[in-house]
């Protein structure tokens, strides 16, 4: 029973600390964009690698 006067303060202050981050994180546009990341990984903006044949071939002509 005395754990109880231990736990209830812990999770008063556990939920306090997730609130004040919440808040944080909205303050500092966290969540402005959500769609931005979401749909990225549909779309390839990098440049195709090279097979390591061709790496092969012009280490071998270098």
């Amino acid at each position: 029973m005395n754990i109880i006067y231990v736990l209830i303060p812990l999770a008063i202050l556990l939920v306090g600390i997730a609130v004040v981050v919440f808040f944080w994180a909205v303050k500092s546009d966290q969540f402005e964009d959500l769609e931005r990341q979401g749909s990225s990984i549909l779309f390839d903006d990098d440049l195709p690698n090279k097979s390591p044949k061709d790496q092969l071939n012009k280490d071998n002509n270098a």
